[in-house]
């Protein structure tokens, strides 16, 4: 039997939808789906008082610890030696996500029996898939994982179906922060073709990154969907008012359209697990409403619809 420790969110969805949530013994603080995951013992935590912060203080903190190359998360080591490892999951694609490379390599070193790791470091689906394979492979799970993957290509498949009956693909904007404003990257791109869609400012394979206002107000979205990285819909949804006092905010098609969202990023848009399938529902349905249901949780997404001008909100 495996006793596996996972630093990721996905990657704990990963496990647990391959059926092994027994033999799931830590996980990090982010951890929450399935909900009985919240039960387990928290491993790592981040380092910074992330819920007393701003947006904006939440940026610069992390560029200056990235900038000296400090960690961003507190591994409890006592912890780890006590939950005695065979497998570990983590990643080496972004820093701000998780423990990686050499922090994990440190730890790792102070264990009397080092585990088995797993590095995740997914840019696209087609990646997210391979992980699963292979953490299907390292836990006896390969048909469950392959199971997985066809019943997701058979859903995006008729998404791709619904959509096709339309020549529309409007112009979409997927913000990953919203002070200072970021773009999205590596899977996302993938994502709003998938649901019929065009962003021309996300960065296809590659990190989300700053991107000035002045190029959102160009691109003139005419949906905007605001998915900061590690929000779910409702908090999201609190941080409308940062764009709308924005320049330019009330001239684009998308807020004079009513067709500004929030969405459950954590849950389906920027962790690289096997909900991402639900993702592309989520986002074909806001893009298509007319074409392509969304049977999902009521709370997975909130319309910002017209906002009123700063000077007239209290």
């Amino acid at each position: 039997m495996n006793r596996i420790v996972s630093f990721l969110p996905a990657a704990t969805e990963m496990v647990c939808a391959l059926g092994l949530a027994d033999e799931l013994v830590g996980i990090s603080h982010e951890c929450d789906y399935p909900p009985e995951v919240r039960a387990k013992p928290v491993a790592v935590r981040p380092v910074l008082p992330l819920e007393t912060m701003s947006l904006r203080e939440i940026d610069a903190a992390v560029s200056a610890r990235l900038r000296t190359g400090a960690s961003l998360y507190q591994v409890d080591e006592a912890l780890l030696r006590e939950l005695a490892p065979t497998l570990l999951l983590t990643q080496n694609l972004c820093q701000i996500c998780a423990p990686s490379g050499d922090e994990v390599s440190q730890v790792v070193k102070s264990l009397p029996a080092p585990p088995k790791i797993l590095y995740f470091t997914p840019k696209s689906l087609a990646d997210m898939e391979g992980n699963l394979l292979e953490l299907g492979a390292a836990t006896g799970r390969r048909p469950e994982a392959e199971a997985l993957i066809a019943t997701g290509h058979a859903r995006l498949e008729k998404v791709a179906a619904l959509t096709r009956w339309t020549t529309r693909r409007p112009r979409v904007f997927c913000l990953e922060w919203a002070d200072p404003p970021y773009c999205s990257g590596h899977w996302m791109a993938e994502m709003i073709e998938l649901a019929g869609g065009v962003d021309a400012l996300s960065r296809r394979g590659a990190y989300s990154v700053r991107i000035e206002w002045e190029e959102v107000v160009r691109w003139a979205p005419e949906v905007l969907v605001l998915m900061p990285c590690g929000f779910h819909a409702q908090p999201a949804l609190a941080q409308a008012a940062l764009l709308a006092v924005r320049p330019g905010w009330s001239e684009l098609p998308a807020v004079r359209q009513g067709r500004v969202f929030a969405v459950d990023a954590s849950s389906y848009f920027v962790r690289p697990g096997p909900r991402l399938v639900s993702g592309v529902e989520l986002l074909a349905h806001l893009l298509h409403p007319d074409l392509v249901p969304w049977r999902g949780p009521a709370d997975a997404f909130a319309s910002l619809g017209r906002l009123p001008p700063a000077g007239l909100r209290s």
